[in-house]
């Protein structure tokens, strides 16, 4: 594999994934060093640039903004009429999926993919996030900026630092109290645990409230704290306390689990970038994204993140450009030899639990 001197990893693909890596085919720009290897990026960024790839879509966000906006507000039109019934778990499945959009347009406005300028993307994101999601887009963002800064990297991706859940074996031999434990049986518990994820969101931004990095503390907590009193007094105004309670449940939990299984498939299993490598920007976000191929219904469901590598390379790029970009990006990785992974749903998910499982081996081995 190119560049395997700077990554480490569990990715096997077993016929789960297809990647491009023509090795000694096309043009070997790159090859001697990482001085050469910085034009590579320019070069792509100049075919993105010159195919309008980076141009606003006003219209496409006007459209899907209002269509989930429509969605949300038919749901909580169905939890006003229906009452105190048994039926609300429906809404509640329902009103899972439509957070799980909002979720998806909250880091499109982070990311300046609606609105070039700042403020107005603050804005929306504050009201998407903190207000209808109740989750902070101040400690979401900077959480999310230094995941894209460096992905996969064990010591600096705040997304594969080691919490109850292990992503290399190095973690997994350091692992203490809940996390040893887990580790052990991580692969089978991970989709269970998912079923969290929304409420962690949420304790996880309150805690933030406390940090020096948070730019507006007073606002995100009045916003967050408005947020739960409707959530919570409507749920026990208009239902029974064991109605309510199972609403929670499974709105909650299928809102965890929809999150995770659009986030999961993109950089687990793909390989670590060892501390103190130091690969140049092309290749270290190609090389530790994995795009999910599928259709129109895999685009509205993973909200365009199943274009994870060109999503890495461009964040700012508009969702419905980032289909036209993989062509672009996968043929100009195959010119320089750069593997480029794709996969479809449930094999990424089938190679992300597998890559869990082997990085927990250390811990059962040390349970025998």
């Amino acid at each position: 594999m190119a560049n395997s001197t700077v990554l480490t990893g569990t990715r096997s693909p077993g016929g789960d994934e297809k990647q491009t890596n023509p090795q000694g085919n096309g043009p070997k720009r790159g090859r001697e060093g990482n001085s050469a290897r910085g034009s590579d990026f320019s070069e792509l960024s100049r075919r993105i640039s010159d195919a309008g790839l980076l141009r606003r879509r006003p219209l496409y966000y006007t459209v899907r903004f209002t269509t989930v906006g429509l969605a949300l507000a038919g749901s909580v039109a169905a939890f006003l009429v229906l009452g105190d019934s048994w039926g609300q778990l429906f809404v509640a499945a329902a009103l899972a999926v439509v957070f799980g959009q909002l979720g998806l347009a909250a880091h499109d406005l982070a990311h300046r993919q609606v609105f070039s300028r700042r403020r107005p993307s603050e804005i929306g994101g504050l009201v998407v996030a903190d207000v209808l999601l109740g989750m902070s887009y101040g400690w979401w963002m900077n959480k999310h900026t230094r995941h894209h800064a460096n992905p996969n990297h064990e010591n600096k991706d705040p997304d594969v630092a080691p919490d109850i859940i292990v992503w290399s074996r190095s973690q997994a031999r350091r692992a203490r109290g809940p996390a040893r434990f887990i580790g052990k049986h991580q692969a089978a518990l991970f989709f269970p645990l998912l079923t969290l994820e929304g409420l962690n969101l949420s304790v996880s931004s309150f805690k933030a409230l406390r940090s020096l990095s948070m730019k507006r503390p007073v606002l995100e907590g009045t916003l967050l704290v408005a947020h739960f009193a409707v959530y919570f007094g409507g749920l026990f105004t208009l239902l029974s306390p064991g109605k309510a309670l199972a609403f929670i449940a499974v709105h909650q939990g299928l809102f965890g689990l929809y999150l995770g299984s659009v986030f999961a498939p993109n950089h687990k299993g793909m390989p670590m970038i060892e501390e103190g490598s130091e690969p140049d920007f092309l290749r270290r976000q190609v090389l530790t994204s994995r795009n999910v191929d599928g259709g129109v219904l895999t685009d509205v469901f993973m909200g365009g993140l199943n274009y994870q590598i060109e999503h890495h390379l461009f964040p700012s790029m508009p969702t419905p450009a980032l289909a036209k970009a993989q062509v672009i990006t996968e043929r100009y990785c195959a010119e320089l030899g750069i593997p480029y992974c794709r996969s479809g749903l449930v094999a990424s998910h089938r190679t992300a639990l597998r890559h869990l499982r082997q990085v927990g081996e250390p811990l059962r081995a040390a349970g025998r």
